[in-house]
């Protein structure tokens, strides 16, 4: 391989890290607004929150590779430029996203992040207390689980009953056990805690009527795998469904993001959570709407998105075949840059452009993945690329769609009204599947 295409390629794919962007970043694409300056539910969301008063619960929607954690930071400022103390929340640090969830371990993780934000921001706890600690101290006087040993932890420092409830299994498993006839002393020391965070808030801000935010980031990637899905995807549903009530927290304005597969069986959802609609992060339109028809304005998006982080990308690949690869990612982010990070390695490196060969080569290698396909799974597929719907008959088939979500086997669009389709590297393949 040459070394000047290897530093080449080398860099390119560098450019394409898959990582939150902030709205000012040079690499960041403002795409969700239609040209009339409507259809963008980053301002919805912040128009809801900013027209609510005392507090108020809002709910993002969308699969992974949508690009949610960046629109959160772009809310986050449009919050922040209105005057309202903003904190941001990644569960992945706090939850293990592959296993069932409590109402329990949900709000001991949500508070422990509440506090950790606010420790970070002000560099000290809110009214000098530390949320582990006074949640060990409930544990041990009010709910006096046996069998189990309770470390507190401190913000910024590893361990304690933060990473024992994320990365232990017996030890969740008894605290769960544990608690389960406590959930509502429980969840009303989390509500006393999280109005503590807003009383210091706007005691160290001057000001007795600030607005603070909670965005709660990655809550759509909890997902069941193998035979536990059923249970994981279930504690989920019940989570947004039958807590609704003690996810509205006083005083504070949360966002949380749930999984797509929510949407299509609990429409009310966000009338219940939160008094309006659930706002959906969609795929880019590089396709018309319900049609194959390439959709032109899309794939500018797509293109303008890969020349702001690698300018240059025409000497690697020809613009032919990167439309074939926006074509093929649906207008997914994560799996456009994987399969032009894939093209890039499978790239023998002694010529450029990269020859047409390679990048299907790529093609086939991401079909491979979403694959084997069960029979029973290819019927359904095929149906909802030809009704452009879920077409999910029982809440019983939840797991099942919940699968298809997680690996992009479908994907959500939205051009006025919420819909469905296939990956297209995967049409061919389920077209004749009924």
């Amino acid at each position: 391989m040459k070394t000047e295409i290897r530093a080449k390629l080398m860099a390119f794919a560098k450019s394409l890290k898959d990582e939150p962007l902030d709205p000012d970043n040079r690499c960041y694409v403002r795409h969700l607004e239609k040209a009339d300056g409507t259809g963008d539910p980053i301002k919805e969301l912040f128009n809801k929150i900013s027209f609510s008063e005392s507090s108020s619960v809002t709910l993002l929607s969308g699969h992974r590779g949508s690009g949610k954690s960046t629109e959160l930071r772009r809310l986050k400022k449009y919050l922040e430029d209105d005057g309202c103390v903003v904190f941001l929340s990644d569960m992945r640090d706090y939850l293990n996203m592959t296993t069932s969830v409590e109402i329990s371990d949900f709000f001991i993780s949500l508070m422990g992040a509440l506090n950790e934000a606010y420790f970070t921001r002000f560099g000290k706890n809110p009214a000098n207390e530390n949320y582990w600690e006074r949640l060990v101290n409930f544990l041990k006087q009010d709910v006096k689980i046996g069998d189990i040993s309770f470390e507190a932890s401190m913000p910024g420092v590893k361990g304690g009953i933060k990473a024992s409830l994320k990365d232990d299994p017996t030890f969740r498993q008894k605290l769960q056990e544990g608690l389960k006839g406590h959930i509502a002393r429980l969840v009303q020391e989390a509500h006393e805690f999280a109005v503590s965070v807003v009383v210091a808030v706007r005691k160290e801000t001057n000001d007795p009527d600030k607005k603070v935010v909670f965005l709660v980031d990655s809550v759509e990637q909890i997902r069941g795998v193998g035979a536990d899905a059923d249970h994981v995807h279930r504690s989920v549903e019940n989570l947004f469904s039958a807590h609704a009530d003690s996810l509205h927290i006083p005083l504070l304005h949360v966002l949380y993001t749930i999984p797509p597969y929510l949407t299509p069986m609990s429409p009310a959802l966000g009338r219940h959570l939160g008094g309006g609609v659930i706002c959906h992060l969609p795929s880019v339109h590089v396709f018309k709407e319900r049609t194959a028809i390439e959709d032109e304005q899309g794939l500018n998006i797509m293109k303008q998105v890969i020349t702001c982080r690698f300018p240059n990308w025409e000497q690697v690949i020809t613009e032919a075949d990167l439309r074939k690869m926006a074509l093929a990612s649906g207008g997914d982010f994560r799996n456009f840059f994987r399969l032009i990070t894939t093209t890039l390695t499978k790239a023998d490196g002694d010529s450029l452009p990269i020859s047409e060969s390679i990048v299907r080569a790529a093609e086939d290698h991401l079909r491979r993945e979403m694959l084997p396909i069960a029979e029973d799974d290819m019927v359904w597929l095929s149906k909802i690329a030809e009704s452009k719907d879920v077409k999910l008959a029982t809440k019983e088939l939840l797991p099942r769609l919940a699968g298809f979500f997680d690996t992009s086997l479908i994907q959500n669009y939205r051009n006025g009204a919420d819909w469905y389709d296939v990956h297209p590297l995967l049409r061919e393949l389920v077209k004749n599947a009924i």
